[in-house]
């Protein structure tokens, strides 16, 4: 209520600004407001000792991360396939089966995808080096530039490096070989997914029986009603997230294979999972993918304007997805700071590779959920809203 309407009729109003003690008190009282809704630490130790454990977890993470990345990756993979083994909750189907069946689609699903496209991609390889005199004839007017920046960089490289780490690099070398290396990798990306999967499954199979612990060891009333709040809304909106972004690139895949086969680039199969598959890494992807529509139309087509259209066409795709349809429905959901979103792309990517770059938004959404209904995490939660 305001000075003027707490004023008897009979008296003249009083002024608004009285010496500015008015405005200052309004000003205060609103920075107490908003001080009380979103608080921040005052104490230099509670910042401090807040930093070094997130450099303590951040450690952790890049240190265990053959063990964190698949049980992450399952957790997310778990909110995306939740409505699914739900719906054949609602057919009386039991929960391990329903499971059981949710997961052997998906992996089913994988391998019939790996083995359609296996000889496209095999033919593509092969076919990569004797395209190469057609990419330097487009590229001709680059050749130059490129061979003096590849000399500079082996001079650097020369003056570096001594002679002793050549040898021992040279040892090295010869001690792993190619498929020492490469079958090392493999084993790793194994590995990776059989705990990927096996997590997986107890985790649809367990349902809410962490948050039922977890709520029945909260002190309180309102530690477990705001329990409850976090993890429904984690579920409900990155779940509503994935499926949207799924459903969007599965469209995007399947508009790019119909580009790519009507402007004549061939294999619109392959070409569809790509766009579909880079599509799950936001701004990043969609560029690699620019570059590889370039290269491959470069070794397609002789003309230069049909060589640039496959990645015409499929920026124009990118573009009606990405700047029109998909903020339309997931804006509803929330928002992120695009330039968060950026440095999360980029940091996770350095932390865990592709699949962190894919990781990276849901995470950042879920500690946006987290932060905006949790008060002393407030002010991170608004730091993390976009527009």
């Amino acid at each position: 209520m305001t000075p003027v309407l707490s004023t008897p009729p009979q008296q003249p109003p009083l002024p608004q600004v009285q010496d500015g003690r008015a405005e200052d008190s309004d000003a205060a009282s609103t920075f107490a407001e908003d001080e009380a809704e979103m608080p921040l630490p005052a104490n230099p130790q509670t910042v401090f000792l807040g930093g070094l454990f997130l450099l303590a977890a951040f450690a952790v993470l890049y240190v265990a991360s053959p063990f964190v990345l698949p049980v992450v990756l399952a957790f997310v993979l778990m909110l995306l396939l939740r409505p699914a083994v739900s719906l054949f909750d609602r057919m009386h189907i039991p929960r391990v089966l329903g499971a059981l069946l949710v997961i052997v689609l998906v992996i089913g699903t994988f391998a019939a995808l790996v083995a359609a496209l296996s000889v496209p991609a095999a033919i593509w390889a092969e076919e990569l080096p004797l395209g190469v005199p057609r990419l330097e004839a487009h590229l001709l007017v680059l050749r130059h530039p490129i061979q003096a920046l590849q000399a500079l960089i082996q001079h650097a490289e020369q003056a570096a490096s001594s002679p002793g780490e050549k040898v021992a690099a040279t040892a090295v070398g010869r001690d792993l070989g190619l498929t020492g290396a490469l079958f090392a990798g493999t084993r790793a990306v194994v590995d990776g997914l059989f705990t990927t999967v096996l997590v997986l499954y107890f985790l649809l199979v367990s349902g809410d029986l962490f948050l039922r612990r977890i709520v029945e060891i909260l002190p309180s009333f309102g530690k477990k009603r705001q329990a409850v709040d976090i993890s429904q809304q984690i579920a409900k909106d990155i779940s509503a997230y994935l499926v949207t972004i799924t459903l969007m690139n599965a469209a995007v895949g399947v508009a790019v294979a119909a580009a790519m086969y009507l402007c004549g680039l061939g294999d619109a199969m392959l070409w569809g999972t790509a766009a579909f598959l880079l599509n799950y890494i936001p701004i990043l992807g969609p560029l690699f993918g620019i570059g590889i529509f370039v290269l491959a139309g470069m070794l397609v087509f002789d003309s230069l304007w049909r060589a640039l259209l496959p990645a015409a066409l499929y920026l124009a795709i990118h573009l009606i997805e990405g700047e029109t349809l998909t903020p339309m429905l997931v804006a509803r959901r929330f928002t992120l700071n695009p330039v968060l979103v950026i440095l999360a792309l980029v940091f996770w990517f350095w932390m865990w590779g592709v699949p962190g770059a894919i990781l990276a938004v849901p995470m950042l959404a879920i500690v946006k959920i987290v932060s905006d209904r949790v008060r002393p995490l407030k002010a991170l939660g608004h730091f993390l809203e976009g527009r």
